[in-house]
């Protein structure tokens, strides 16, 4: 005698409770892995930034161009992040010894010792003829300079990162786009390339060292890249990185003039 096999019968309710738990379970999961990209751009702001303290450093910044010996500056910057102030001021070669940057809010200015004269200049321009920029010594500012416009989870080496893709928010920056990729863990910038405002790449920049400095991070050696000229890149590193209050006369005029003599 043959047993009679009982039918399950799948109702429309029962299939509207499984449908909406598969639901909320891939709800649940794109959610996780979604990252807040508003927070990670100023997640990256305050760990690079120094808003409670002042901040100095040594900076050895090694540039090479193809047919031409690599050279070396060496630099002592001071910044103090919360009024916007910061001093580059050259120490190696002696030739151009006493030479500095200062920045006050917006305003940016060259010194230079042997005319002893002082020359406006912008953030966007080069450092001692490198691939650095003066904004690359100055805070950041990703989360009021750009929005994210798209974002994708990616693998760069050894981390799981977030490639974010960026647009100014406004004219005043260097490049109109980016592209940063950021350690999923630490929020920290591993990678970045500048665009300009038709696509195209103009410089990249890696970070593959960070230091601790307080309770900050920042990158202790950098490797630019100038994507329009072939060949040239510079390499930065810092040294004796220091929160030390510095002195209010470092961020004037003054003090370049008279280190310089």
């Amino acid at each position: 005698m043959k047993k009679r096999v009982k039918k399950c019968i799948v109702t429309p309710a029962v299939k509207a409770v499984v449908w909406l738990s598969m639901f909320l379970v891939a709800t649940a999961a794109y959610a996780a892995e979604t990252p807040d990209v508003e927070k990670i751009l100023a997640e990256i702001d305050r760990l690079s930034n120094f808003d409670d303290t002042d901040f100095s450093a040594v900076y050895t910044i090694v540039a090479e161009k193809p047919g031409q010996d690599r050279s070396v500056t060496q630099a002592r910057l001071f910044r103090r992040d919360r009024r916007d102030q910061f001093v580059l001021l050259i120490l190696q070669p002696a030739v151009n010894r006493g030479q500095g940057y200062l920045q006050v809010d917006d305003n940016v200015w060259f010194y230079d010792p042997d005319s002893r004269r002082f020359e406006r200049t912008t953030l966007r321009d080069t450092v001692q003829d490198s691939n650095a920029q003066n904004r690359d010594f100055s805070q950041n500012s990703l989360s009021e300079d750009y929005r994210v416009v798209s974002w994708q989870a990616e693998r760069l080496g050894n981390f799981d990162v977030w490639r974010l893709d960026l647009e100014a928010r406004h004219r005043d920056v260097s490049y109109e786009k980016m592209k940063i990729w950021v350690r999923q863990d630490q929020n920290i910038v591993l990678k970045q390339e500048d665009y300009s405002v038709n696509d195209r790449l103009m410089r990249t920049t890696v970070y593959p060292r960070y230091i601790s400095v307080g309770n900050r991070l920042i990158p202790s050696q950098i490797l630019i890249v100038d994507e329009l000229a072939e060949g040239e890149r510079t390499q930065v590193t810092v040294s004796e990185a220091s929160t030390q209050t510095i002195p209010d006369n470092v961020f004037t005029r003054s003090y370049l003039e008279r280190v310089a003599r």
